[in-house]
């Protein structure tokens, strides 16, 4: 299959077919990380996990937490 890179704004783009989404089992709004190697451009299914406040927090244990920890005397502008 053959495409144009087009301009969109100040970026080049490239429309993606329905087909080629199916068929890579991509979908809208994927997030996906954009790699160059060889001289040709590498679009793969991003690995990075999103979290929730939530869930973050959920994961907090009494032996998970610390105390304050003193990081010595103001130094320039630190605290106004």
């Amino acid at each position: 299959m053959e495409a144009v890179i087009r301009k969109w704004g100040n970026s080049p783009a490239l429309r993606l077919p329905v087909s080629v989404l199916k068929e890579a089992e991509f979908s809208l709004d994927q997030p996906v990380n954009i790699t160059v190697n060889r001289g040709r451009i590498v679009i793969e299914p991003s690995n990075k996990v999103a979290y929730s406040l939530d869930e973050l927090l959920g994961g907090i244990t009494p032996d998970k937490l610390h105390a304050e920890v003193d990081t010595g005397a103001q130094r320039g502008q630190e605290a106004w």
